[in-house]
C-alpha cells in the first residue's frame, strides 16, 4: 500500500516552449523547479504519474547531515538551512522540525566508526557530538537497555514526504513555473548537438535544457538517449503507527531499527542496514561498478530472485518518440515492503524501548531507491550534450538533502555561482559514463 500523498492539480495546457523541461515530479525534481523559477527561469515540470509519489513520499522523512559521505556534508548543510525556511518559502506545511537525530552504538567497534566520521567532518562545523552516560540518558531516555553511547546532532531534523514534495510543486508554480502529471516524457530532441526540445506522451515542448530528476527511473529513460548511468535500484520498506505517546522524540537508529515521530504523533519505522535489491538484468551489467560496494555491504544489501527480476527482464529498453513507453505503462512504482525486515525492525525497536510495545501499525510501504556505486548522487551537466543535466543517484538521502541538490542544479543551468563546489557530483567520475 502506498503512502496517502497531498495532491497536486496538474496545469492544463502544455506549452509550445519554455525555457528548461524537468523530467520527474519527486523532491529533486521539484525543488529544481522552484529554484529556476524563483530566478524568473520558464520551467515546464514533467511527471509521468504523481508528484512526489514514488521514493519522495516514501522515505523515513530524515533531514540529516551526521553520517553523510564527506562530499556530500556541504549539500546537506545547505539543504538544512532551505528546510528551515521552507514552510516560509512556500506558504505551505511541509512537516520540517528539528528534533535532532541519534546514532546509537551498541559496541566499542561502531563508536570508534562514528569518532572517525566526526573527526574528519569537524572541518564543516556540523555540531555532532559523542555522547555517553547521562548526556546519552538525557536525550534518549527510556531504553530497557543500554548504550555505551550515541552520536547526536541536535541540529538534523525531519519533515513529512507526503508533505513536502506536493508543498514545494505548487511554490514553483507560484512563482511561474508549469506542473503536468501523467506527462510522460519520451525523450529529447537535439539540434546541432544542443537539447532543443522533448517529446512527451501529450505532445512536443521546444527548450534549451532539460533537468533528467527520474530517480529509479533515469537510468532507463537515459539508456534510450545513449546515456549509461550507473545506477541500480535498491528497496527500501517502512511502516508507520498510530500515534503512540511516551515514545522518543528524537529521531533515532540502532543497528536493526530506525524511527522518527511524525506530526500526527505517531512513528515512521524502518528495519536499518539491511535493504533488498531484487537481482535483474542491470545489476549483471553494472557488477563490475558496484561489486566493490556489494562486498563491503554484503550484510546491508539482500539479493534475491523476485517479481522485479522478471518484469526488468521484459521491460523494453529502447523506444522511437512516437511508441508508448514503459513510463506509460507504469505510472506509480509501488512495490510490495519486505514484512520480514519490518518484523525485525519491530521486534528490536519493542525490545529497547517499552513504549513501542504498545504500538498499532497502521500501514506499511516500499520504496526503489536509485543507487550509484559510491552511494553520492549525480548532479550536473552532461559533457558532450549541451543543454543536458543529470540529478539522480541519491542513494536513499535524496529527501534530506534536496533542496540544497534542487539549488545547486537550478545554478548549474542557469550559470550561476554553484552554492556549493558540485566537482563531487560530476557524472564524469564513473568511467562507463559515456554515450553508446
Amino acid at each position: 500500500m502506498s503512502p496517502a500523498v497531498d495532491p497536486v492539480a496538474p496545469d492544463p495546457t502544455l506549452p509550445g516552449r519554455t525555457d528548461v523541461v524537468i523530467i520527474g515530479g519527486g523532491i529533486i525534481g521539484v525543488t529544481t523547479a522552484l529554484f529556476l523559477a524563483e530566478k524568473g527561469i520558464a520551467v515546464a515540470l514533467c511527471e509521468k504519474g504523481l508528484i512526489g509519489g514514488e521514493q519522495s513520499s516514501r522515505n523515513w522523512g530524515w533531514c540529516r547531515t551526521m553520517g553523510r559521505d564527506q562530499a556530500e556534508i556541504p549539500l546537506a548543510l545547505e539543504s538544512l538551512r532551505l528546510w528551515r525556511g521552507m514552510n516560509r518559502r512556500t506558504g505551505r506545511e511541509t512537516g520540517f522540525r528539528q528534533p535532532g537525530i541519534l546514532y546509537l552504538c551498541e559496541t566499542e567497534r561502531e563508536v570508534a566508526a562514528q569518532e572517525a566520521w566526526l573527526e574528519q567532518a569537524r572541518c564543516h562545523q556540523v555540531d555532532a557530538c559523542l555522547l555517553r552516560g547521562a548526556a546519552l540518558n538525557d536525550v534518549m531516555p527510556g531504553a530497557a537497555r543500554g548504550f555505551i553511547a550515541g552520536l547526536h546532532t541536535p541540529s538534523d531534523g525531519c519533515a513529512e514526504p507526503a508533505l513536502a514534495a506536493p508543498a514545494i510543486a505548487e511554490a514553483a508554480r507560484d512563482h511561474g513555473a508549469q506542473i503536468f502529471t501523467r506527462t510522460a516524457v519520451r525523450g529529447i530532441e537535439t539540434e546541432a548537438g544542443h537539447v532543443s526540445g522533448v517529446v512527451t506522451e501529450r505532445g512536443r515542448i521546444a527548450c534549451g535544457a532539460v533537468v533528467l530528476a527520474g530517480g529509479a527511473w533515469s537510468r532507463l529513460f537515459a539508456g534510450n538517449a545513449g546515456l549509461d548511468l550507473p545506477v541500480l535500484k535498491i528497496l527500501g520498506s517502512v511502516f508507520r503507527t498510530a500515534r503512540l505517546p511516551g515514545a522518543p522524540e528524537v529521531s533515532a537508529a540502532g543497528s536493526v531499527f530506525a524511527f522518527r515521530k511524525r506530526l500526527d504523533g505517531g512513528y515512521s519505522i524502518a528495519r536499518r542496514n539491511a535493504n533488498a535489491a531484487e537481482i535483474t538484468p542491470d545489476h549483471v551489467r553494472l557488477l563490475a561498478d558496484f561489486l566493490p560496494r556489494l562486498i563491503s555491504s554484503r550484510n546491508e544489501i539482500r539479493l534475491r530472485i523476485g517479481r522485479r527480476s522478471w518484469e526488468e527482464l521484459r521491460t523494453r529498453r529502447r523506444w522511437s518518440l512516437d511508441e508508448v513507453t514503459p513510463f506509460e505503462a507504469v505510472r506509480v512504482l509501488d512495490p510490495k515492503p519486505r514484512r520480514g525486515l519490518l518484523r525485525e525492525a519491530r521486534a528490536a525497536l519493542s525490545r529497547t524501548f517499552p513504549a513501542f510495545a504498545a504500538m498499532q501499525v497502521v500501514e506499511s510501504w516500499a520504496g526503489l531507491m536509485d543507487v550509484t556505486p559510491d552511494a553520492v548522487p549525480i548532479i550536473g551537466g552532461v559533457e558532450g550534450r549541451p543543454g543536458l543535466f543529470v540529478a539522480t543517484g541519491f542513494s536513499g538521502h535524496g529527501f534530506g538533502i534536496g533542496p540544497g541538490a534542487g539549488r545547486l542544479m537550478a545554478d548549474l543551468v542557469a550559470g550561476d555561482q554553484p552554492v556549493v563546489d558540485p566537482a563531487p557530483f560530476r557524472l564524469s567520475r564513473f568511467a562507463r559514463a559515456k554515450t553508446v
